[in-house]
């Protein structure tokens, strides 16, 4: 049974994928980085200062704090705040996926179109056309 299951892990689909699967975490870490850090306070600013993260609405009437983080602590809270940020980070990954596989979709393309060059002819037909030339002179 463990060398079945040494077989299959190390087949070349499931190491590429676990590949994939870590290189996914990491430019997710990237993406969240790149909008709670960089966009979110530029739109933040855009719209008069408003800091995304903490938008929240407090579902019981004991959350009277202004920060999510003590809001949290309070009672349940709606943060809604947090839930745009993660609809940002998306849209954000889901458009550099579309230009990535556009990209690769366009230079595939490219390759089909790109006209073969020409076979070689056979080696007869060239040796002909040299006898040719020299009967010709």
């Amino acid at each position: 049974m463990f060398k079945e299951f040494k077989e299959f892990a190390m087949k070349g689909n499931v190491v590429d994928m676990a590949v994939g699967v870590i290189i996914a975490g990491a430019f997710g870490l990237i993406i969240k980085s790149l909008v709670g850090d960089i966009l979110m306070p530029i739109v933040g600013s855009v719209f008069g200062g408003l800091d995304f993260s903490n938008m929240f609405i407090g579902l019981s009437d004991k959350v009277t704090e202004t920060t999510l983080a003590a809001a949290q602590k309070q009672g349940a809270v709606l943060a809604y705040g947090s839930f745009l940020t993660t609809v940002v980070n998306f849209i954000i990954v889901a458009f550099i996926l579309f230009m990535v596989i556009k990209a690769m979709n366009s230079a595939k393309k490219k390759e089909e179109e790109a006209p073969a060059e020409p076979a070689a002819p056979p080696a007869e037909e060239v040796l002909l056309t040299e006898i040719r030339d020299l009967l010709k002179k």
